[in-house]
This record gives structure tokens, sequence and C-alpha cells, in this order.
């Protein structure tokens, strides 16, 4: 089981991949137990709160699913909630508010890409960026390349989507080696920072969306 910090990034981008494909399918069942895995992996946190913080993802993925009528302040406070169970079991120290606010900002300029216009890619960077170095305390600069190859994910998916959702789409196939690269980059990132265990409550972390 890793934690917020020794994660294993192949493990965390394949298990992230397979929850994308489900969320946009809309496979929620599925979604759920995708949603258990990346917790367990991704944070480390004992069974019961695993449980309850895979089913706050969900919720907080499913009132932000519908477009253009979600409910952004809903699934603010449920991703606060998630975190706030990351707190309690002493994995990090941040503000559960703060971090739900920069996970749902990403999640609204990639909506804004994918969907409209007016939004760069550079700008999405900085939005996973700025979650990524909230939550592990590691500069924005130092994480940036895991934040550009989550984005080069995004695009993979965004393409996948628009092609009409097929598992038999090679498409997949390259977003799940970019997740991987992604949290590969991520974690040589905080390896080479030197972050390990609780840090201190200015610094955050992450899970789907459109």
């Amino acid at each position: 089981m890793g934690d917020a910090y020794s994660f294993d990034p192949v493990v965390l981008g394949d298990r992230e991949c397979d929850a994308w494909v489900h969320y946009y399918r809309r496979e929620w069942v599925a979604f759920l137990r995708d949603s258990l895995g990346l917790v367990s992996a991704g944070f480390g946190m004992g069974p019961r709160r695993t449980v309850a913080g895979a089913w706050l993802v969900l919720r907080a993925n499913q009132v932000w699913a519908p477009y253009p009528d979600n409910d952004p302040d809903g699934a603010r406070e449920l991703m606060r909630r998630f975190y706030a169970l990351v707190v309690a079991d002493g994995k990090i120290d941040l503000d559960p508010a703060e971090a739900a606010r920069r996970e749902v900002h990403w999640w609204h300029v990639h909506r804004v890409h994918q969907r409209e216009n007016g939004v760069t890619e550079a700008s999405l960077v900085d939005a996973v960026a700025d979650l990524y170095a909230y939550v592990y305390t590691v500069p924005g600069t130092t994480i940036r390349e895991a934040a550009r190859l989550r984005v080069a994910a995004m695009d993979l998916s965004d393409a996948w989507v628009a092609a009409g959702c097929s598992l038999s789409e090679p498409t997949l196939v390259e977003e799940r080696r970019a997740l991987i690269a992604s949290y590969s980059a991520l974690r040589a990132a905080i390896d080479t920072a030197g972050v390990t265990g609780t840090r201190h409550a200015s610094a955050s972390r992450q899970v789907r969306p459109d």
C-alpha cells in the first residue's frame, strides 16, 4: 500500500486510466472500484477511511459530471470532506478546503479547455501544477513536467471521448502510458525534494474529470 509520498506510479497511472474510462462511460459501480484502488494506493489510509474516501470521490465526480448544469459547490464540499479524512488519518497536513478548491479548479479549467474556448493548454498545466505544489510542498517548476504529462493524458482522453468512448480504441493505451509517465515524473520530483511523511499545513493532492 502506498501513501501520498511513496506511491507506485504504475499502479496509480493504471488505476486512474480505468477511472477516467468509467467516468466518461458513466459506469459508476466500476468507477467506485477504481476509486477504492486509487485512494488505497495513493494515500495509504486504513480500510474504513479508504472506503469512505472512495465514496466521497465517487459522489464528487457524480455531482460534477453533468454538463452544463453541474454542482461545483457540491463537488468542492465533497472533496473537502475527502481531504479532511486524509488529514485525520495523519497522512498529510493541509487545509482541506484549500485542497478541494484547487482540485475542483483544475476540473473546471479542463472542462472549459475540453468543451469551450478561452483556456490554453498552458493554463491547464498551471492548474494541475498548482494542486501538486500544494499537496506535495514541491516547487511548481519542479513538478511542471508531471503536470504537462497529465495534461497530455487528458488530451488523449478527450480525443477518445470525441471518438465515442470505445474500449477497443488504441488511444487508451497511449493515455495509460501518459498517466504512468506523469506519476513517474511526480514521484521523481517528490523524491528529489526529499518530501516524506506529514508536512506543515502550508502545503497538498487529486482524482478525475472534465
